[in-house]
């Protein structure tokens, strides 16, 4: 395994023709998908693209190809966007897209599913239970001892997540967890990590695994306000690992994604606990691309600029399948 990329295969923006940058959509992480919409869009126009962003509504999505649209750029974070039913309209419609496709993308959402298909291969991932009540969860917290983590099973960004330190917390965990939307909600075992509760991540752009980053966020864990809000969460690319585990971790990771079925881009967080063990979290299948993001921070280490970086993604769809019938609705 290498940082080293291969050549971008072309220079010439015209190859793309028309491209959609959907972001925004309705889901819960709107606000982040349009950061990361706007600056994918200014730095595919820097290159050339003739690229357009485009927030669109349900109705508008059927029309896109419609709309002269010859690919899309997908950036709409969250339900919708990353579950797989954003990539059914458009395999739908024959429109090619960025990232991974339906099934991959509806099993990366999905925390549950991704761990179980994880253990079942051996990869290791912390214990979990899935709860449909407080007195399940209290039970849960039985089996998982305190502190342990409550989150939604399907969202992202951290979104509805605690740690719970004691039994007082298990019912505000709970309901925040659940949310207005009655999401499905899991319990998750905490691996201690040592000093500063550091998280790691190891972006993937097309076949290789880029150089892992080491988050120290400010709180005791990496939630939406220290992702997104905070200036004293502390990042470190590379990580400080050293060189064998890191490459171990590396490889962990691709093999991680490619057991999703995953393609193009994406990033998987991973633990380390005191005995250097990594512990598989899960899979982001369209990461963030804002300036607190950490896929562009790890191309950054690995020698790609962001504008080189988006490009190399949008690169992949001239493998995507060819578009359908549906071409010329």
């Amino acid at each position: 395994m290498t940082e080293r990329m291969n050549a971008p295969r072309t220079n010439d923006p015209a190859v793309f023709g028309r491209v959609c940058v959907l972001m925004g959509g309705w889901s819960a992480e709107r606000e982040v998908s349009l950061w990361s919409g706007r600056a994918v869009l200014d730095a595919l126009r820097a290159r050339g693209v003739d690229a357009h962003g485009v927030d669109p509504d349900r109705e508008r999505l059927f029309g896109l190809r419609r709309e002269g649209f010859d690919r899309a750029f997908n950036v709409m974070h969250g339900t919708v966007g990353e579950d797989g039913t954003l990539q059914a309209v458009l395999d739908l419609i024959g429109l090619r897209c960025t990232g991974s496709g339906v099934l991959a993308s509806a099993l990366a959402m999905d925390k549950l599913r991704a761990k179980r298909m994880w253990r079942a291969e051996g990869l290791p991932t912390p214990d979990y239970r899935l709860v449909g009540s407080v007195a399940e969860l209290r039970a849960a917290a039985e089996g998982l001892g305190y502190p342990f983590i409550v989150k939604p099973a399907e969202e992202g960004s951290s979104v509805g997540i605690t740690k719970v330190k004691d039994a007082g917390g298990i019912e505000a965990a709970f309901a925040l967890a659940r949310g207005d939307a009655g999401r499905t909600v899991m319990a998750e075992r905490f691996v201690s990590c040592g000093a500063g509760n550091p998280e790691f991540t190891c972006a993937i752009l097309g076949r290789h695994a880029l150089p892992t980053v080491r988050i120290e966020p400010d709180g005791e864990f990496y939630d939406y306000r220290a992702k997104y809000l905070s200036n004293d969460t502390h990042y470190a690319c590379p990580s400080g690992l050293s060189s064998a585990l890191e490459v171990r971790v590396r490889d962990l990771c691709l093999r991680a994604f490619d057991l999703l079925g995953a393609r193009g881009w994406g990033r998987v967080d991973f633990l380390m606990d005191a005995c250097d063990e990594p512990w598989l979290l899960e899979a982001n299948l369209v990461p963030g691309m804002t300036s607190h993001s950490l896929l562009p921070m790890a191309a950054r280490a690995a020698g790609i600029g962001f504008e080189e970086l988006v490009w190399r993604i949008l690169e992949e769809t001239l493998d995507a399948p060819a578009a359908s019938a549906a071409e010329g609705s």
